[in-house]
């Protein structure tokens, strides 16, 4: 069995091969990996920290997961990190998105101003509700409807982005919003805003964020893809390690408040392992979109998961 290191200077020199040649040691060959703006998407920022010579990470931040997804399928990107809705709409799309990993659990709320008499998801009835279509929130926020007997016509909804959550539930443009961390905290912060509920009692679990390529990126640099994985695994193990660093990192990329930062860390699980519990959660999820008629069809999961990457990965690490 190859050690780690062999393992992974096998799989560098094969990529390197794929774009011509071994890099030689004035060369340097860049990556493009597409985020987003939240918390929840800050691992790759610390993958310098284990990058092999001969290679940099280019950060390439984005406002929503249908920007890093497009970004990813036209090539902007090499590698991308989204939610995972974003991901099977762009599969069921036939777009050559193929997810290789996990970047990140939970990190999701949902949200009611402080003075307000909402304590339960059935209080949301007939309230103005923020929520970015299109998004892993959304959907876990409408089975959670479907859970308690409602419907989305039950609700007002409002088209908001993220960033945008807290400001108008603290000026009361809306009664409640589905955000993504570190908005939630940033409304307990601030004073203005609750905690209805963290929506995980789902089949979905608390699935959110994961790792894609472009389907030609795999079929043709799958020892890059390899590479990447392993940073995003020794990445997220030492994040998840220094909370402490999760915050000055978040703070110092993205310009986020720092008491709600520090406030979100503990509703934020970075990950790496497409697990088979994952696997799963995903299937449950398209099924989900499914019956929302989000997607008029599921999408080829033989194509549309690779999760041999982390079964590899797992018995060599």
């Amino acid at each position: 069995m190859l050690s780690r290191r062999a393992f992974l200077g096998s799989a560098i020199a094969a990529s390197a091969a794929g774009l011509g040649g071994p890099v030689r040691a004035e060369e340097t060959v860049t990556i493009r990996m597409g985020v987003m703006k939240l918390i929840h998407s800050i691992t790759p920022y610390f993958y310098e920290r284990f990058l092999p010579a001969g290679y940099r990470i280019e950060i390439i931040p984005f406002s929503t997961p249908t920007d890093v997804k497009d970004a990813v399928v036209t090539g902007s990107v090499d590698f991308g990190t989204f939610g995972i809705a974003a991901a099977i709409l762009g599969s069921v799309a036939h777009q050559p998105v193929v997810v290789y990993g996990s970047e990140c659990n939970k990190g999701m709320a949902v949200v009611a101003r402080k003075d307000s008499p909402i304590a339960a998801i059935t209080d949301l009835k007939g309230k103005q509700v923020g929520i970015l279509p299109g998004t892993t929130q959304q959907v876990f926020f409408y089975e959670r409807l479907h859970m308690v007997g409602m419907t989305p016509q039950d609700i007002r909804e409002v088209r908001i982005g993220f960033a945008d959550m807290p400001a108008a539930l603290a000026r009361g443009d809306i009664d409640a919003y589905v955000g993504a961390e570190p908005g939630p905290s940033l409304s307990l912060v601030d004073g203005s805003g609750k905690i209805v509920e963290y929506p995980y009692s789902t089949p979905m679990g608390s699935l959110n964020m994961i790792l894609a390529t472009h389907g030609e990126t795999l079929a043709k640099q799958p020892d890059r893809v390899m590479m990447m994985l392993d940073l995003q695994r020794q990445a997220s193990a030492y994040a998840m390690a220094h909370p402490g660093e999760i915050v000055a990192m978040t703070v110092q990329k993205l310009g986020l408040n720092k008491a709600a930062v520090a406030r979100a860390v503990s509703n934020v699980e970075l990950d790496w392992q497409m697990t088979p519990l994952m696997v799963d959660e995903v299937h449950s999820y398209a099924e989900h979109m499914l019956a929302l008629k989000q997607i008029r069809a599921l999408p080829d999961f033989s194509t549309f998961l690779a999760p041999q990457f982390s079964e590899q990965l797992a018995k060599r690490a």
